[in-house]
């Protein structure tokens, strides 16, 4: 006789919250998001002043963004574990507390040394922001009624995304301000989240005897960060052919070797190697990285094709990515709430990856005269693929895994699609730099040093060109712009072969907390299955 599980189980350790609950719990965890999100865009504008002001280098330049994007991707893995081991609550809110100790350190930075370090723990804290905001709402949210809540998650991306760099603009050029606000002006709101956590969300702590697996850890972070920083200086400090990319490469390739055989042996591991065999997490963690490409190598030559191609202004440049954040955005709330009535999802799976790959190939055909209503439309278009691919390859993973490895499948593909989006700039960057370089050798031949600045990695200051070689250089910068849309284009297209082998199932209707409170229940009663 098959054993059942009796309803009071269920509910002492797992009611489920109400609505108005849910959205209060969101408050706390949607103003954590914007948050993280604000300090990566931020700053965008305020880094040259930042520069001068310390003293710094272009190396300095660079690493002020890359080591936050670096501290954040390798310690996603980390801090997804600890969420199925310890109380989501607690380990949010300490991300929030590392996010603020950072924020203060490099308002109050006296050096880029003590900024670089600023940055990481900033990162540290926003990797935990990162992963553990979806796992939050997974476990209070069963997978069928997630899809309603992907609008605001959405939203929140998109006024990050645009308010940042003008937000940014306006500190920097307000003299009783100043740069050191970009990071100053989160702290305040990250207090605010961490409060609004501290009284709206009430999720069970199951209570058990844990055991990290920190060499597991410091192996796949000192992999992935020795992988990312290869990827960031490559094309750029040396060689990608050179003896340096050997090193790091096959330094990095055999560290993650290494944290593959311990994680295998691990009583607790950071990432369960098992959930790979279930299809649904392995297809979507490449579909991950695919995204992360197109999400991240977007937008960020998108900024620069504005700004130098088209000469806007950087505040410019920020509202006129204003139609991909908005095609994201409505693309995400629509294919949420018809998931969550419908009950179905692969449909918007494929749709989005179809949908991004026509919006590469649109981009792929830009240069310097493309009018400003057809970029809209262009943009509009890759910013509605990647909506309806990004929350519901997530969706599609968690709702496929047992409710106590939630957090490690959810980190993993935050992780890869992450990496994949850091990777993807870093490549793509340093394909742009040569194309540019020798586009513009090739049609200014002795003049071209000059019109570059020191090399392919020096932006050119388009003050300073005279009207001849300056339209030479916009219509550069387009045309390279415009091929690594060529490049990313068969990218998003294996994305669309990847998420039709993705087998649909139907959606859960109890939260995870829910789930897991049945399946140890099951577990605890002999006979259960």
């Amino acid at each position: 006789m098959t054993a059942t599980v009796p309803v009071e189980t269920l509910k002492v350790g797992a009611g489920r919250m109400s609505r108005r609950e849910v959205l209060q719990a969101l408050s706390g965890l949607m103003v954590g998001m914007f948050v993280s999100i604000l300090a990566s865009t931020v700053v965008a504008n305020a880094l040259p002043r930042i520069i001068a002001d310390l003293d710094g280098t272009q190396t300095v330049y660079t690493w002020i963004v890359t080591t936050e994007l670096l501290a954040m991707t390798a310690t996603v893995p980390l801090w997804g574990k600890m969420a199925d081991l310890y109380s989501k609550k607690l380990l949010i809110q300490l991300s929030l507390g590392l996010f603020v100790a950072g924020s203060l350190i490099a308002g109050l930075t006296p050096n880029v040394e003590v900024l670089l370090v600023s940055r990481v723990v900033q990162g540290i804290g926003a990797g935990g922001m990162t992963a553990l905001a979806t796992i939050v709402m997974a476990a209070m949210i069963p997978p069928r009624e997630l899809g309603r809540y992907a609008g605001i998650f959405g939203a929140v991306f998109g006024v990050g995304t645009i308010a940042g760099p003008l937000i940014g603009g306006v500190l920097v050029d307000t003299s009783w301000l100043g740069w050191r606000w970009c990071f100053l002006i989160g702290i305040p709101f990250t207090l605010l989240s961490i409060v609004l956590l501290q009284r709206t969300l009430h999720l069970p702590v199951t209570r058990r005897k844990v055991k990290i697996d920190w060499l597991g850890a410091l192996l796949i972070t000192s992999g992935v960060s020795t992988v990312l920083v290869w990827s960031s200086l490559a094309g750029n400090r040396f060689a990608w052919a050179s003896g340096w990319t050997a090193l790091m490469v096959g330094g990095g390739l055999a560290l993650l070797a290494l944290a593959v055989w311990v994680e295998s042996r691990a009583e607790e591991p950071i990432v369960p190697l098992h959930i790979f065999r279930n299809r649904t997490v392995s297809l979507t963690t490449v579909a991950s990285v695919l995204v992360g490409v197109a999400m991240f190598g977007g937008t960020v030559f998108l900024s620069q094709y504005f700004q130098i191609s088209l000469g806007k202004s950087p505040t410019m440049a920020g509202l006129m990515s204003l139609p991909m954040i908005l095609g994201l955005l409505v693309s995400s709330t629509v294919a949420g709430q018809l998931i969550t009535k419908h009950g179905r999802w692969k449909r918007y799976l494929v749709a989005g990856a179809v949908v991004m790959t026509i919006g590469m190939l649109l981009l792929a055909t830009i240069d310097a005269n493309t009018g400003m209503l057809l970029l809209g439309i262009y943009m509009a278009v890759l910013g509605i693929g990647v909506g309806m691919l990004m929350q519901n390859l997530v969706l599609a993973a968690q709702n496929d895994v047992p409710a106590q490895e939630l957090g490690a499948a959810t980190s993993t593909l935050t992780f890869f699609r992450s990496m994949g989006g850091t990777i993807g700039v870093s490549a793509l960057g340093a394909v742009l730099a040569n194309r540019v370089a020798s586009l513009t050798a090739e049609k200014l031949g002795p003049l071209a040093g000059g019109a570059t600045g020191e090399g392919s990695a020096e932006v050119p200051d388009l003050s300073a060109l005279p009207e001849p070689v300056l339209r030479i250089v916009q219509e550069v910068y387009g045309t390279a712009t415009a091929e690594l849309f060529l490049i990313g284009a068969p990218i998003a297209l294996l994305s669309v072969v990847v998420v039709i082998f993705i087998r649909e199932k139907p959606l859960h209707t109890l939260s995870g907390t829910e789930r897991l409170a049945r399946e140890e229940a099951a577990a605890a009663v002999p006979g259960a299955h």
